[in-house]
C-alpha cells in the first residue's frame, strides 16, 4: 500500500487527492476485512462466552522471575504474583508455563498452578520435584475481555 503524502497547508483537495485518500482506505479494508477468523472466543466467569474482533481482545504477555541462581528442596514452593497493567471486565484466562531459565537437572522439574485469577492480577505458586540449583522463570500469557 502506498503511503499517502500529506497536503500542504493551504492546498486545495481536488478529485486526486481524494481519490488517492479513498483508494488507500479500500486497500485497507480489504487487508482487515471482517471475516470469522477475525474472531476469539473468550469464555468468562459471569457468562458463558463472549465473541470479539481479535483487534478487541485484550492480550498481555508477562514474566515473572521466580529464583535466580537459587537451591530448591523437593516439595519446596515458591509463590509468585503478576499485576497487568490494563484491568480486564472478567477475569481473564491465563496460561503459565515454567521457564528452565539454567537448564538445570532441577528446572526441568517443576510444576506451576495459578491459584487466583483477578481482573488485575495473577497469583500462582511453583513446586519443585527436585532439589538442585536453578534460575526459574514464569511466562504468562493473558487473554480477556478489556474494561
Amino acid at each position: 500500500m502506498a503511503k499517502i503524502p500529506l497536503p500542504e497547508r493551504g492546498q486545495p483537495l481536488d478529485l486526486t487527492y481524494i481519490n488517492s485518500l479513498a483508494d488507500a482506505v479500500n486497500t485497507l479494508y480489504n487487508q482487515v476485512s471482517v471475516s470469522t477468523s477475525n474472531y476469539a472466543s473468550i469464555d468468562t466467569t459471569s457468562q458463558d462466552k463472549i465473541n470479539l474482533k481479535t483487534s478487541e481482545i485484550g492480550l498481555v504477555a508477562g514474566r515473572v522471575e521466580v529464583y535466580n541462581n537459587a537451591t530448591v528442596t523437593v516439595a519446596q514452593e515458591k509463590d509468585f504474583s503478576y499485576n497487568f497493567t490494563n484491568n480486564f471486565k472478567y477475569a481473564p484466562i491465563v496460561t503459565a508455563t515454567p521457564v528452565n531459565v539454567g537448564n538445570t537437572p532441577a528446572g526441568k522439574n517443576v510444576s506451576v498452578i495459578l491459584k487466583n485469577v483477578t481482573t488485575s492480577r495473577v497469583e500462582g505458586v511453583v513446586r519443585f520435584g527436585s532439589a538442585g540449583d536453578l534460575s526459574l522463570w514464569v511466562n504468562l500469557i493473558i487473554v480477556g475481555v478489556p474494561n
